[in-house]
């Protein structure tokens, strides 16, 4: 089985939900998120932490070089266990910095078309009550205007984010960073396909044999 294992696709590619379908088939797999160091360092005031928080105070990238850090730290602390990584690389030198420091087993790479994952985001809304998420497009709730969850009223309304313009930028980018990152994992055949489009679907078996297992 991959001990290590990268999550990798496009913003909206589903690697949080993915994530999720592969801890309920081996819930002794860790799930590592940047955004969670990011989130944990930030709340608990470590000093890699309020390094990070300096610059984000100011509007500025976080450099790769404390991203690496915080990685590393979290890493150093999943020694010896199962675990998957979700949001790095994002560049080669991460990819670089990473080989340096750990043996990875696995590269998924999430596929999901320009035309779904706009649908994905620019249909996502939740319910101010309780958090539950829905979709004006793929999960809109039962009842039109009633959350599922707790029967509060809720109305579509997008993030001031989520504009058609901005998600253009933010796959363009992507694209421009992914294309060296997928060559390297390729080149060091560790790289695998998965369409995305409905992992939520995929059953224990096909998740087992995406693992190769």
């Amino acid at each position: 089985m991959a001990k290590h294992i990268l999550i990798f696709g496009p913003p909206g590619a589903g690697k949080g939900t993915f994530s999720s379908q592969i801890l309920k088939v081996f819930p002794e797999i860790n799930h590592i998120s940047t955004g969670d160091i990011f989130r944990e360092n930030l709340k608990n005031q470590t000093p890699l932490g309020l390094k990070a928080k300096d610059y984000m105070d100011k509007g500025e990238l976080v450099p790769d070089s404390l991203t690496n850090e915080l990685v590393k730290d979290k890493l150093e602390t999943n020694v010896g266990k199962l675990w998957l990584l979700d949001g790095y690389p994002r560049n080669l030198k991460q990819a670089g910095f990473l080989d340096e420091i750990t043996n990875i087993d696995l590269f998924l790479l999430l596929e999901v078309s320009r035309d779904i994952i706009t649908k994905r985001i620019l249909g996502r809304y939740s319910c101010k009550s309780c958090g539950a998420i829905y979709n004006k497009y793929t999960l809109p709730p039962k009842k039109e205007g009633i959350c599922d969850n707790c029967g509060a009223e809720i109305k579509f309304e997008q993030r001031s984010d989520d504009n058609e313009e901005t998600l253009k930028n933010r796959l363009d980018a992507y694209e421009k960073n992914a294309k060296p990152i997928i060559k390297y994992y390729k080149k060091k055949k560790l790289l695998k396909k998965v369409n995305a489009e409905n992992t939520l679907e995929l059953t224990g078996d096909q998740i087992k044999s995406i693992l190769e297992i």
